[in-house]
């Protein structure tokens, strides 16, 4: 094997060749075939190999590089290999990463491994972290880090390029520069292309936006993302409450938080709690912890719709045809209301709509809601004529097939309203709005629905 070109469907095919240079100790061979991958690719690789195995592929590695796959590994190869380090191997890993990433693994590491590490660490390091570590877990001060370049507005041209060619090799990022005065307080910015461009002589405050967009340490870290993206960003500056510059956040930092958040919403929208382990490397005791408490209380609230059903079991044998359209009811209803919770959670995560918007949501919801009730009403009359009553011979009556219909469109306007109220209700008093997203809008809506069937049905037959 010449070299490993290979998509994701082939990693445990070139995981195989590994496995056998390994044992046969052809270290040179495959160290020339690792050194064109990825970081990322490697991690993969790596993370496919045993506990015995993985420590000696990463040594083949060069020390840069593999200072980048051990950032990319998930948190349970990076505890293992840890453990197979020695002091000295430790060291020279973590000497390699910038500060956040630091933090982020100590953060998932156990409290034995936290004190190794910090053990290899100078004071200085220690200090910073024992810093970041101090802020709230959801806060841009968690995510932030402090290698960055600044500069001082009286720096010339000339003198601003040899600062950054003398700090910058350490910087998380140089292509933007920021400008403070004695007391570190933020005065503007400028990029690398600006310098470059700018004449020798000319001085950074010249040439600097003094027009800069910060954010606070204690703000949550989903406004970090929401800034960085609404104004593409590559590195947001990260301020303490006198102004001063304590960091950044920048753009791959980010990312993560956003897979983070979106992976954790989704699976508060499917009722289950967060998990921060990959499907395949958690548990069946972990997995059943997430699902169980969420599907325990859906079985029980479940109960009201069975009490519901019970309360007007009169009704029911009087005209046992009304049973046979509950479930379509049920499940339309439910889906009306997926539909309108889904959009406005998603809305209200990339910050399109605000609580304050709820009358222009509730009034945009009751139209659209009509419109999709009285056409499916309409289908599901002509279905009951043609289908039910000519072709399958199960006869409804008309006053059973419009009771049904328009219970159709009453079920989808509300289910639409609760759907689209309950995710900004939420909001406003400070629950996460995924919360309020299908399994429980689906619960809400079904009650509902069949308290409004069965009063209609009870008024009109």
């Amino acid at each position: 094997m010449a070299d490993f070109s290979f998509s994701t469907d082939t990693f445990d095919e070139a995981a195989e060749v590994v496995v056998q240079m390994l044992e046969e100790r052809r270290f040179v061979a495959l160290r020339e075939m690792l050194l064109p991958l990825t970081p990322q690719d490697l991690s993969t690789l790596a993370g496919l190999l045993s506990e015995k195995q993985m420590p000696l592929f990463y040594r083949l590695l060069p020390k840069e590089l593999a200072a980048e796959v051990f950032v990319e590994m998930d948190s349970e190869d990076q505890e293992a290999l840890i453990k197979a380090f020695s002091d000295y191997e430790l060291k020279a890993i973590f000497d390699e990463l910038y500060l956040d990433d630091t933090v982020d693994i100590i953060e998932e590491m156990p409290a034995t491994v936290v004190k190794r590490i910090l053990r290899q660490s100078d004071a200085q390091t220690r200090q910073w972290v024992n810093n970041i570590l101090q802020y709230p877990k959801d806060s841009v001060g968690s995510i932030m880090t402090i290698e960055y370049v600044d500069l001082k507005g009286h720096l010339t041209v000339a003198e601003a390029i040899a600062r950054i060619r003398s700090v910058g090799v350490d910087k998380e990022t140089i292509y933007t520069c920021y400008v403070t005065d004695t007391n570190r307080k933020l005065l503007g910015y400028v990029t690398a292309k600006d310098i470059l461009l700018a004449d020798a002589t000319a001085h950074i405050e010249d040439i600097m936006d003094s027009n800069v967009l910060y954010i606070s340490t204690v703000a949550d870290k989903e406004e970090a993302v929401h800034m960085i993206n609404r104004y593409d960003f590559l590195a947001l500056p990260v301020v303490d409450g006198e102004n001063r510059l304590v960091g950044i956040v920048t753009v791959d930092d980010a990312m993560d938080v956003m897979e983070d958040e979106a992976t954790e919403d989704i699976q508060k929208m499917a009722a289950m709690l967060p998990s921060e382990k990959p499907y395949i490397k958690s548990s069946v005791w972990s997995i059943w912890k997430q699902r169980m408490p969420w599907l325990l209380m859906l079985m029980i609230s479940a109960t009201f719709t069975g009490a519901i059903i019970t309360s007007f079991e009169t009704a029911l044998q009087s005209i046992p045809v009304l049973t046979a359209f509950i479930p379509m009811l049920m499940d339309t209803g439910g889906n009306a209301g997926s539909q309108a919770s889904v959009t406005i959670i998603r809305s209200l995560a990339l910050g399109d709509i605000t609580p304050r918007d709820i009358p222009r949501i509730l009034w945009k919801e009751m139209r659209v809601s009509v419109l999709c009730g009285v056409v499916l009403a309409a289908a599901n009359f002509l279905k009951i004529l043609l289908v039910d009553n000519l072709l399958m011979h199960h006869y409804v009556s008309l006053a059973a097939a419009a009771v049904i219909s328009t219970t159709l469109v009453a079920t989808v306007f509300t289910a639409k309203l609760v759907g689209c109220s309950l995710p900004i209700l939420a909001k406003r008093i400070g629950f996460d709005p995924a919360v309020m997203a299908s399994p429980f809008i689906t619960t809400v809506v079904d009650a509902i629905s069949l308290t409004i069937y069965f009063l209609i049905a009870s008024a009109v037959l």
